[in-house]
C-alpha cells in the first residue's frame, strides 16, 4: 500500500508544476485523507451491505414483475425506486470497493464526470419518486373513491417522464460546467466519489458559478419535492384525524408507514451530509465523505426490506418467489 502513495503525490506535484501545459486525463480518488492506512477495513461492512442492496432490489423487481396482484400503480412506483437504487449503487460502490480492495484509485476524466452526472440526476429522481408516492397515498386516503380513476398506469408513465425530463434539464448543467473548467491544480480528489465540489476544487478557475448552480438546482428540485411531500402528509393526517373509527385511522396510517420511514431516512441523511459539509474545519473531512458513501448504500438496502416486511402483498409475493426457486 505504501508503494502506491508515491506516484499519487508525484502525479499531483507534476500537474501543479506544469499547470500551464498539462491536461488532466484522469483523476485519483484517495477516499479518506485521514485514513489511508486503515480505510481498506471499511470494505468489511460495505461489501455485505452492497450485496444486500443489489440482491434485495433485484428480488423485489422480479417479484413485482412475476406477481400479477402487484401489477398496480403503487408497486410500479416502488419498482422505479428499486431500479434507481440499483443504478446508484452500481455507479458509486464498485469503485469505492476497488479502491479498498486493490488500491485502484484512478478514474478517467470522462468516467469521473459520467459518475457525477448519474449521481446528480438519479439522487433527485429518488426524491421525486418519493414525492409521487406521497401523492399516491394522499389520493388513496383523502379521495379513495377517485383513486382508481386518478392513479392509473398512464399516470405513472406520465409522472415518470415528467420527473426524468425535469431532473435532466435541472441537473445536466452541473457536470457540464465542471467538465469545462481548466484543471491545473492537481488530479488528486480527496473523496471516494466524483462530487461536483470535490472535483471543481482542483480547477484553477472561478468555481463560484458551479457552487451556486448546484445549490440552487438541488434546493429547487429536492426542496420542492420535500415541501410537496410534507403537504401531502399534512392533508393525510387531517383526513385520518377526522375518521370516527380508531381501527380505520390505524389502517389508513399503516398504509403510509413504510413510505414515511423511508422518506425520513432519505432526507435525514441528506440534511446531515449538508450540515457536516458546511461545518468545514469543525470536524474531520472523512465524516462527510463516509456519510456520502453510506447515503448511496444504506437507503438502497433499506427500501426493499422495509416494504417487504411492512407490506403484506409484497411479503407474500417474496415468499412465493423464494418457494418457487427451491
Amino acid at each position: 500500500m505504501e508503494q502506491m502513495k508515491v506516484p499519487i503525490h508525484a502525479s499531483a506535484m507534476a500537474l501543479s508544476l506544469n499547470s500551464s501545459s498539462t491536461q488532466v486525463i484522469e483523476f485519483l480518488l484517495i477516499c479518506f485523507p485521514g485514513m489511508q492506512d486503515t480505510q481498506h477495513w471499511l470494505s468489511v461492512p460495505l461489501t455485505p451491505l452492497f450485496v444486500l442492496a443489489l440482491g434485495a432490489n433485484v428480488v423485489l423487481l422480479l417479484v413485482i414483475q412475476k406477481e400479477a396482484s402487484l401489477h398496480e400503480p403503487m408497486y410500479y412506483l416502488l419498482a422505479m425506486l428499486s431500479l434507481l437504487d440499483i443504478l446508484l449503487c452500481l455507479t458509486v460502490i464498485p469503485k469505492v470497493l476497488l479502491i479498498f480492495w486493490f488500491n485502484i484509485k484512478t478514474i478517467s476524466f470522462t468516467g469521473c464526470f459520467l459518475q457525477m452526472f448519474v449521481m446528480n440526476t438519479f439522487l433527485p429522481l429518488e426524491s421525486s419518486t418519493f414525492m409521487i408516492m406521497a401523492y399516491d397515498r394522499y389520493v388513496a386516503i383523502c379521495h379513495p373513491l377517485h383513486y382508481p380513476s386518478i392513479i392509473t398506469e398512464q399516470f405513472v408513465v406520465k409522472a415518470a417522464i415528467f420527473i426524468i425530463f425535469r431532473n435532466l434539464l435541472a441537473t445536466l448543467p452541473t457536470p457540464v460546467l465542471a467538465s469545462r473548467l481548466n484543471y491545473c491544480s492537481g488530479n488528486v480528489i480527496e473523496n471516494c466519489i466524483c462530487t461536483n465540489i470535490s472535483v471543481a476544487r482542483l480547477s484553477c478557475g472561478d468555481i463560484r458559478l458551479n457552487k451556486l448552480y448546484q445549490f440552487v438546482s438541488a434546493w429547487c428540485i429536492m426542496g420542492s419535492d420535500l415541501v410537496l411531500i410534507l403537504l401531502s402528509y399534512c392533508f393525510i393526517l387531517r383526513a385520518v384525524l377526522r375518521l370516527q373509527s380508531g381501527g380505520a385511522a390505524t389502517k389508513a396510517l399503516s398504509t403510509c408507514g413504510s413510505h414515511l420511514i423511508l422518506i425520513l431516512f432519505f432526507y435525514t441523511i441528506l440534511l446531515v451530509i449538508i450540515f457536516t459539509n458546511k461545518a468545514g474545519k469543525m470536524m474531520t473531512a472523512d465524516v462527510p465523505i463516509l456519510l456520502n458513501v453510506l447515503h448511496h448504500l444504506i437507503p438502497p438496502a433499506l427500501n426493499p426490506i422495509v416494504y417487504g416486511v411492512r407490506t403484506q402483498e409484497i411479503k407474500h409475493g417474496i415468499l412465493k418467489f423464494l418457494k418457487y426457486q427451491k
